[in-house]
Order: structure tokens, then C-alpha cells, then sequence
């Protein structure tokens, strides 16, 4: 059964389930909340229509809204691109690298098919439940740089409780 956890966010609850056919995501985002690294961070890139995107550490700081999108963690995670971009599934972001390997800690959720995405993020969760907590994220005012004016944050991760 894959792990599932819920995201408690400021707008609400979004559970999801990570797949098993990535593991090196999979272990990676346990590691991640296992150590409060979620916590306080906000979606710092929201385009509806699209994704709402989340992970980055320096987003905890209003005071560097000009680099959210630029942190997290030293390390990058080898391309395990298996799934398509759907609707409701989670994806690591990535920056440009030949790669395709992915950020250490900054994910999406798509809000919609992007089929154009397919082969080029590693794909490693679904959402099971709180879709409409996605909607709801990517309908928020943004900014120049698709930050949210009024912060949206990732209160902390947690697992689930298994049946």
C-alpha cells in the first residue's frame, strides 16, 4: 500500500498518496517531513490553470520574496520519470539540468492535465483527497511572479493513519 499523507495548510487539508515505483522521491519526501522541513513553507507559485507549486525554504521569509522559488536543499534527486502530468498528481520541480533530475525539495500539484510536462519531471504522487483545496490555492490573487500576495502556507506534513 503506497504511504499516504496529509498536507495541513492554511486553506485546508490535501491528502496524498506517493508511488512506490519512485522511490528515490518517495524516500526523499519522507525523509523531508520526518524532519519538519515543511513546515512554515509557503506555495510560492501559483497559476491556475495550471499547478500550485511549493518547497522552498526561503519562502518562510517575506523578506526574500524576490528568491522564493530559488531554495532548498544542496542536493538534487536522479530522474525517475515514469508518470504522466494528470490532474491531482504531485511532481518535483526542477531547474534546468540535462538531467532531468529534480529538486531536492520543491514539488507541484497539477491543477489540470499537462500532458506537455510528460517526460520531463519525475511525477511521484496523487492527490486522494482536498482537490478542492488545490482549486482553492490556485484561485488566490498572485502577484508579478505568481507569488501569492496573502501567504499560503504548509502548517506541517503529516502521515496518515493507516486503516
Amino acid at each position: 500500500m503506497p504511504e499516504q499523507f496529509i498536507i495541513r495548510t492554511t486553506e485546508g487539508d490535501i491528502t496524498i498518496s506517493l508511488y512506490d515505483d519512485t522511490p528515490l522521491h518517495r524516500d526523499n519526501f519522507v525523509k523531508l517531513v520526518g524532519e519538519g522541513y515543511y513546515d512554515g513553507i509557503r506555495f510560492h507559485r501559483v497559476i491556475e490553470g495550471f499547478m500550485v507549486q511549493t518547497g522552498d525554504p526561503l519562502s518562510r521569509h517575506e523578506d526574500k520574496r524576490g528568491l522564493h522559488g530559488t531554495g532548498g536543499p544542496s542536493y538534487r534527486i536522479p530522474a525517475e520519470i515514469k508518470h504522466p502530468n494528470k490532474k491531482g498528481t504531485l511532481a518535483a520541480a526542477r531547474d534546468n539540468n540535462p538531467q532531468k533530475a529534480s529538486s531536492g525539495s520543491q514539488f507541484y500539484i497539477n491543477q489540470v492535465d499537462n500532458d506537455f510536462l510528460d517526460g520531463q519531471y519525475t511525477v511521484f504522487g496523487v492527490v486522494d483527497a482536498g482537490f478542492d483545496i488545490v482549486e482553492k490555492i490556485a484561485g488566490v490573487r498572485t502577484d508579478f511572479n505568481d507569488n501569492p500576495v496573502e501567504p499560503v502556507v504548509i502548517e506541517t506534513i503529516v502521515a496518515a493513519a493507516k486503516p
